[in-house]
């Protein structure tokens, strides 16, 4: 019996859904920008725009004309998640843009029996296909609500990863989204779980910042980040750019914070996968 060389199993990727029903915490910032972060540092990553507003897609630089396919027509199963993906001005960072059809995508999927599964299916469907093997993180961007788009996100998932806001009202709904991954844990995606919280916006200044994150720690423990993302202006600046954070303004405070929150994400990552 001859020697053989060894069979590449490629490893599958992180598929980790950003997700807050809340609207103006910074979820869409944080996929653009974590995404970013993850391909600066040498990580393949996709980003798939699963809000109809498609601020993501804006965010990277793509404009609403150069969306031939997106995630709509994935969802619709017309197209395979490959052909939505395109890549963008940052190296290693590929998107999977919206459209605002997404609006009506539930109403169409809504009698289908997959109609939770649509785009895990996509997605095994992408990383058996040999062209996208390398990927090693996928971030989807979720709607502000709780609808059966951030279902379908969830069943996906193989965590889920929420920013939240330092303000008064940070904890006000958060229960309800906890509840919610526990439902499709039971019912659809038993491997979900919390990937963790990341703390957003947060102002030094103000001594509610600090009295939020305090009580946000005292509630979920370690599952939430050490890294905190301050506000920022260059980061509310870059999107009207079409850039991310990382590109516009490397050396401002908020870009460096993304920096260090990939860092933890992935050193998270790898504490999860060895457990």
């Amino acid at each position: 019996m001859t020697d053989s060389q060894p069979i590449s199993i490629p490893t599958r990727p992180r598929v980790l859904a950003l997700a807050n029903q809340k609207g103006g915490v910074g979820k869409t910032t944080t996929a653009i920008n974590l995404g970013t972060a993850l391909a600066a540092i040498g990580e393949k990553v996709l980003i798939i725009d699963l809000d109809p507003q498609g601020n993501a897609s804006t965010g990277l630089g793509v404009d609403r004309k150069s969306r031939k396919a997106s995630t709509y027509d994935v969802l619709c199963g017309d197209i395979g998640l490959g052909m939505a993906m395109q890549a963008t001005a940052v190296p290693n960072l590929f998107l999977a843009p919206s459209t605002l059809d997404l609006l009506g995508v539930e109403l169409e999927i809504a009698s289908a029996k997959d109609r939770a599964t649509r785009l895990k299916k996509a997605i095994d469907e992408l990383v058996d296909d040999q062209r996208c093997s390398d990927l090693t993180y996928i971030l989807i961007d979720c709607p502000p609500s709780l609808s059966l788009i951030t279902i379908n996100a969830m069943t996906a998932a193989d965590a889920v990863l929420v920013p939240l806001q330092c303000e008064f009202f940070a904890l006000e709904g958060l229960s309800q989204l906890l509840k919610t991954v526990e439902q499709v844990r039971a019912g659809l995606n038993p491997r979900l779980m919390i990937q963790g919280v990341v703390l957003t916006m947060y102002d030094p200044r103000n001594n509610l910042s600090g009295q939020v994150m305090a009580d946000v720690r005292d509630f979920l423990g370690d599952k939430v980040y050490e890294t905190v993302i301050p506000r920022n202006v260059r980061i509310s600046e870059a999107p009207s750019y079409g850039k991310p954070a990382l590109l516009y303004d490397l050396r401002c405070a908020g870009s460096q914070a993304y920096l260090k929150l990939a860092s933890e994400v992935i050193k998270r990552e790898r504490t999860l996968r060895a457990a």
